[in-house]
């Protein structure tokens, strides 16, 4: 009967009240004890409702309904497919949406849809996986900025691959302790596409010169991050980089020439197939013919083998002892040794090797000077600390020579309240018991009685006269 009277009202009523009025329809159907019949017929009329021109009333539908696990399925399917600002509350809340559903949605909605669903709680892996791979960029980084998200690593390795040129999706990654170092150097190897193709838009270096300067800034930093990174995930970001295709030699000759040897066994054992520690016996025998034969079945070019045996007989002769910047910059005396090495064995094969040293060259120096300098004025900064002290050390000393006298002062005036103590007791004492001579004066100041008598009759005259 209030389902009819409702009906035959709603199809008269401006569009705030309907909207108003469904809302308390759907909250009346969620929590009220309706009767089965009256149940199906709120039921109908929500699904009539679907049709009503006006989104307020489909919308106050969708907010009813968005957290509720007893709402209609039918109705809560009709307004997630809605437009968009009518499903969002849907979207983002209902448990009534399931996964294929949800995937669905990804799949045939626009950003807004998939900004919507990627910020749900409860997130599972197949609603990640589906937003990585189709979503929008700004549904991808709700993604990510998700505290529920438990993403495969192949849905961040597809987030990286789309998106990794965008600095939010990729200082959002970057902050992630769960991201591998293969991972991270896909993303460095996207910051060097980007700044390379930055740098030729605005015509600052040719397409070519920028792709070159930015493909030896990636290698660095490469080198960088692998002296950083774990020996357990040094083998990973090898793989990585070879299914890449940026395991190249040079990469290789900055490595060892950088001091980091693990990271060179590691490749070296990808490249020839053979076990770590057959590689490592190899690299640290005193006999090179082992080397030789595993730099060959490395694939490694031959123009290059000059540099690489004479880096490892410096490391043998103890030039990597007492340098800084650990394995995460080239070292200038074992750079220096192996261009003097290249040079005597110089031809026309050997051009672009010997152009490759030079710039690593260049680049220790430029590094060791930096570090001396930094050190110069840390230097700067404690001999100034040391003469301010020096400076403020005489007024210390007056001051601990003030709170030494004040000290003994109070010692003196302590020791002299302490020697009047026992005269300040017999004074009390004395004090404490009247003298006899007092008692009689107050004996003989006590009020007359007669005085008493007086002082009443007086006041009572005065009543009277008043």
């Amino acid at each position: 009967m209030i389902v009819r009277q409702f009906l035959q009202w709603v199809r008269q009523a401006p569009p705030g009240e309907r909207a108003e009025a469904t809302s308390a329809l759907a909250r009346a159907y969620l929590y009220s004890d309706l009767s089965a019949d009256d149940l199906a017929a709120a039921e109908g009329a929500m699904i009539m409702l679907l049709d009503d021109a006006s989104p307020l009333v489909r919308r106050a539908m969708a907010e009813a309904f968005a957290s509720a696990e007893g709402a209609p399925q039918i109705v809560v399917h009709a307004l997630a497919s809605d437009q968009p600002d009518v499903a969002l509350p849907i979207l983002a809340h209902s448990p009534l949406l399931v996964e294929d559903d949800l995937v669905d949605l990804i799949a045939t909605g626009d950003t807004v849809v998939q900004v919507a669903i990627a910020g749900r709680q409860f997130l599972t892996r197949g609603l990640a996986a589906a937003i990585a791979e189709v979503g929008s960029a700004e549904a991808c980084l709700t993604l990510l900025e998700n505290p529920e998200l438990d993403a495969a690593p192949f849905s961040l390795d597809r987030i990286i691959e789309r998106f990794g040129h965008l600095a939010p999706i990729r200082e959002n990654l970057m902050a992630r302790d769960d991201l591998s170092m293969a991972m991270r150097h896909a993303l460095l190897t996207k910051l060097s596409q980007t700044l390379a193709g930055f740098v030729a838009a605005r015509h600052w270096l040719g397409p070519e010169h920028a792709e070159f300067t930015t493909r030896e800034a990636c290698e660095k930093a490469t080198v960088a991050l692998a002296a950083d990174t774990s020996y357990d995930e040094v083998g990973a970001l090898v793989q990585h980089l070879r299914q890449t295709g940026q395991l190249t030699a040079g990469m290789l000759l900055r490595a060892l020439l950088s001091g980091n040897v693990v990271f060179f066994e590691e490749a070296l054992a990808e490249l020839s197939g053979m076990s770590i520690d057959r590689v490592t016996a190899y690299i640290h025998d005193k006999s090179i013919s082992g080397f030789r034969a595993l730099y060959r079945e490395a694939g490694l070019p031959d123009v290059a083998y000059p540099a690489f045996r004479e880096a490892l007989s410096s490391m043998r002769a103890g030039l990597l002892v007492g340098e800084q910047g650990g394995a995460s910059r080239l070292k200038r005396r074992m750079v220096e040794r192996v261009l003097d090495a290249c040079m005597g064995e110089r031809s026309e094969e050997t051009a672009s090797l010997l152009a490759l040293l030079r710039r690593f060259s260049v680049e220790a120096a430029r590094e060791e000077a930096r570090l001396f300098c930094d050190d110069l004025v840390a230097e700067a900064d404690i001999v100034a600390a040391d003469q301010s002290y020096a400076a403020a050390e005489p007024v210390l000393i007056a001051d601990e020579q003030s709170c030494t006298e004040m000290e003994l002062a109070i010692i003196e005036a302590y020791q002299s309240s302490t020697t009047s103590r026992p005269a300040l007791i017999e004074a009390d004492q004395s004090c404490a018991t009247p003298e006899p001579a007092l008692l009689e004066l107050d004996q003989d100041n006590e009020i007359d009685p007669a005085f008493i008598s007086a002082e009443q009759a007086y006041t009572e005259t005065r009543l009277v006269a008043a």
